[in-house]
């Protein structure tokens, strides 16, 4: 499997809110990578129902997720008498990895630029909307946004690979044509920003998100936990949606570079006590599986 392709299915794994906007699977995923990931990989089933309780997840939900990502074949069952543990594949470690490497490293460093775009013109057929919509959120993964349809255009000029691969990988390089270009003022470039890209959505979810757990103050372990589990999950869509623009192509007072404090900070303060009451869980080994 090539890298872009591994991190396609990253997206089909991350692209889900919390419980309460969104699937029980995606939560108990964010359960997986954000606490059994790092401390061995293995986790019994009532750890989990119990955590997913926690975050408004009913037990057969909570169950019915768990077999679900077995069967995609992300976790392995080894059962203990009446109680069953669950190991992380090598597939499942991978996604969850490069998942969590996207997530936590995103909003940490400052993207370089020397004023030349990635320009890709893809014609897909009006029958193959599948293809154009797989096209579009990959492309849209490795920071491309949309001039029409068929024009796509990125400041990421390394990832040149990458883009190459999703064509090759999709059928369409024969048809479509990949350059290197510049506009050649600051002015057209901040218009080609406008035109390619929504900052002004991009801004108010980030502004929400700072508003939703900049003054947050967990209880105990147990609201840690629910705490951080809520803010990974709101912050999980913004590495996958925002394209990483340079800093002299994003408005003054960006305000995702708040965001991006507010989650490292609240990620810190929050971890060691969430970690703490799930490894509780663990230690108990659960009743019945």
């Amino acid at each position: 499997m090539s890298s872009t392709a591994a991190l396609h299915d990253v997206v089909s794994l991350h692209d889900a809110l919390p419980a309460q906007h969104g699937g029980a699977k995606a939560l108990v995923l964010t359960i997986l990578g954000e606490f059994v990931l790092p401390d061995g990989g293995a986790t019994w089933t009532a750890s989990l129902v119990e955590a997913a309780g926690v975050l408004g997840i009913g037990e057969k939900n909570a169950r019915q997720a768990v077999a679900r990502i077995g069967d995609q074949g992300l976790i392995e069952a080894d059962r203990h008498g009446r109680r069953v543990r669950w190991s992380l594949t090598d597939d499942g470690r991978r996604l969850l990895e490069d998942g969590a490497r996207r997530i936590y490293e995103f909003g940490t460093t400052t993207v370089d630029w020397n004023g030349e775009w990635l320009v890709a013109h893809c014609p897909v057929a009006e029958s193959q909307r599948a293809v154009r919509n797989q096209l579009r959120t990959r492309l849209g993964f490795l920071g491309f946004g949309e001039l029409s349809p068929n024009l796509l255009v990125s400041p990421h000029v390394d990832r040149e690979p990458a883009l190459r691969d999703v064509l090759s990988e999709l059928g369409l390089t024969a048809e479509s044509v990949v350059l290197r270009s510049a506009t050649g003022t600051a002015g057209e470039n901040i218009e080609l920003v406008a035109r390619a890209w929504d900052l002004g959505g991009l801004e108010d979810g980030y502004r929400a998100f700072s508003r939703a757990h900049r003054r947050l103050q967990p209880v105990d372990e147990r609201a840690a936990f629910r705490s951080l589990v809520d803010l990974v999950h709101d912050w999980r869509r913004f590495p996958f949606t925002d394209p990483e623009l340079p800093t002299e192509l994003l408005p003054d007072g960006w305000a995702g570079s708040e965001a991006a404090q507010v989650f490292h900070e609240r990620h810190a303060d929050w971890s060691r006590a969430a970690r703490r009451w799930f490894g509780e869980l663990e230690t108990g080994g659960g009743d019945e599986s």
